[in-house]
């Protein structure tokens, strides 16, 4: 009986010795130099996601339509400087379908009811607006933003999207 389990031991033994001997032959792995083991190493921060080109943002489709507002109303509108003292500001909110169709327009703010119709009859002017590729939030048939219709004592208008500093 003890022939039976020393036989056992060594058939358990065998194995184990013989892997342990093999392993310690293995050679070390080969040396990398410095200048490869940087290139190999990736450790940098996560890259952002890109920004979406400028004719899919909300501040460049206000650009468009304020460009096309003022093509359409070239008799309504003035270019150069602000006067100091603006007579009328009218805000407005525009709502547009995905082809750029307006299905809406409400004055916003307006003290004057007379520069607020002339607003609103530029905007009804100016429709269709240019097409907001890529700015209608899923599942979504129209879209909303505002522009700032800013007159002058003649009640001619520069919008506040384009205009400079006053």
């Amino acid at each position: 009986m003890n022939i039976s389990l020393r036989s056992q031991a060594l058939d358990s033994i065998v194995p184990a010795a013989l892997l342990a001997i093999l392993c310690g032959c293995a050679s070390p792995p080969p040396a990398v130099p410095v200048d490869e083991r940087s290139t190999i190493a990736i450790d940098r921060a996560p890259t952002p996601a890109p920004s979406p080109p400028p004719s899919l943002t909300l501040e460049a489709y206000k650009a468009d339509v304020a460009r096309h507002i003022l093509a359409r109303n070239a008799g309504h509108s003035f270019s150069g400087p602000l006067p100091p003292m603006l007579p009328a500001i009218v805000v407005v909110n525009i709502t547009v379908d995905r082809d750029g169709r307006l299905t809406d327009v409400q004055v916003q703010r307006a003290r004057d009811p007379d520069a607020a119709r002339v607003a609103l009859a530029s905007m009804l002017r100016s429709g269709p607006l240019p097409r907001p590729h890529g700015l209608l939030a899923a599942n979504s048939s129209a879209m909303t933003f505002s522009e700032t219709f800013l007159f002058d004592r003649d009640y001619r208008f520069q919008l506040r999207t384009l205009a400079g500093p006053q």
